[in-house]
């Protein structure tokens, strides 16, 4: 081992070159994509959220984001149920 040696470039194991390709695919995913990463996670916790109070399905959060000059807009849509099939409150009867 020659006092050059570090300075020699080290082949990659395959690993560590897929992994980076992944990385590289993953952000031009997200970046096409044009939402952030923590709107899955948003959507999920809102929904749990109104369940305390409302009765809906999976499909009635609605969350987008929109680009609007400088600012991101976030707008969320919620379908709730009629009337008749919401849940009463604690001090309804």
């Amino acid at each position: 081992m020659g006092i050059f040696d570090f300075l020699r470039a080290r082949p990659k194991n395959t690993a560590t070159i897929a992994k980076e390709r992944l990385r590289i695919i993953v952000a031009q995913e997200r970046s096409a994509r044009g939402s952030p990463d923590y709107l899955p996670l948003l959507r999920r916790e809102l929904l749990e959220v109104i369940r305390k109070y409302v009765n809906v399905d999976q499909d009635a959060v609605d969350i987008k984001v929109e680009h609007e000059g400088e600012h991101d807009v976030l707008e969320l849509t919620v379908t709730l149920p009629d009337k008749s099939q919401a849940p009463a409150a604690a001090g309804e009867v």
